[in-house]
């Protein structure tokens, strides 16, 4: 059976860019430039995933993706926006996406993500085997390091980590450097996906407003 990558986004010059990527190693893309059109098209049976923009007019990424929930339409989704705030990122990664990759993205990176996410077309077969690897980073993590990880992927700023923590922003920064370096992670986004396949979202929530 062909393998199909659905391409959701807005833009049409990322939109062919992207499927001349995945055309350039022999997977076929199939193009939407709004979700509603995705969603009226796709065919849930496909061995296919969909790589979708967050921010869209009309009908965004995260909506897309609760109505795939709502329809029954079991595709691993890999989103790639340009906004990767961490409420977004959690609340994507929660509701079961794949990945979460930022614009622009690495080319190879993405056909990664791809490829695993057509590997494991089925849920009970998402657990990735870099999980040992992660957990193991995870682990040697200093206790203050942990300290500054969790508010970090929560979304709190280095400015609110240091008033929980009681320590200088400079001091939050060096801790964040630390962190990002010891998890190899490059994005923020990339450390909150980390985190949650970790289980550490049994722990985590969506940022509440901060009042005034």
């Amino acid at each position: 059976m062909q393998q199909l990558v659905y391409v959701v986004d807005d833009d049409l010059g990322m939109l062919d860019s992207t499927l001349w990527l995945l055309e350039s190693v022999g997977l076929k893309g199939v193009p939407f430039t709004s979700g509603r059109a995705f969603l009226d098209a796709c065919d849930p049976a496909v061995n296919a995933c969909v790589l979708l923009d967050v921010r869209m007019p009309g009908m965004g990424g995260l909506n897309v993706q609760e109505e795939m929930r709502a329809r029954g339409i079991d595709l691993p989704i890999i989103f790639v926006s340009g906004h990767a705030d961490v409420p977004i990122v959690v609340r994507a990664f929660k509701a079961g996406a794949v990945d979460f990759i930022e614009k622009p993205y690495n080319e190879q990176l993405l056909l990664d993500s791809v490829q695993q996410a057509l590997e494991r077309r089925k849920p009970v077969t998402r657990r990735d085997p870099r999980l040992a690897e992660v957990q193991a980073r995870l682990d040697q993590l200093t206790p203050r390091e942990r300290d500054v990880l969790l508010p970090l992927v929560r979304g709190y700023t280095n400015r609110e980590v240091a008033e929980q923590l009681n320590i200088s922003v400079k001091t939050v920064d060096l801790y964040r450097s630390r962190v990002m370096k010891r998890m190899q992670a490059e994005t923020l986004a990339e450390l909150v996906g980390m985190a949650i396949a970790a289980g550490l979202v049994d722990s985590l929530a969506l940022r509440e407003p901060v009042r005034a």
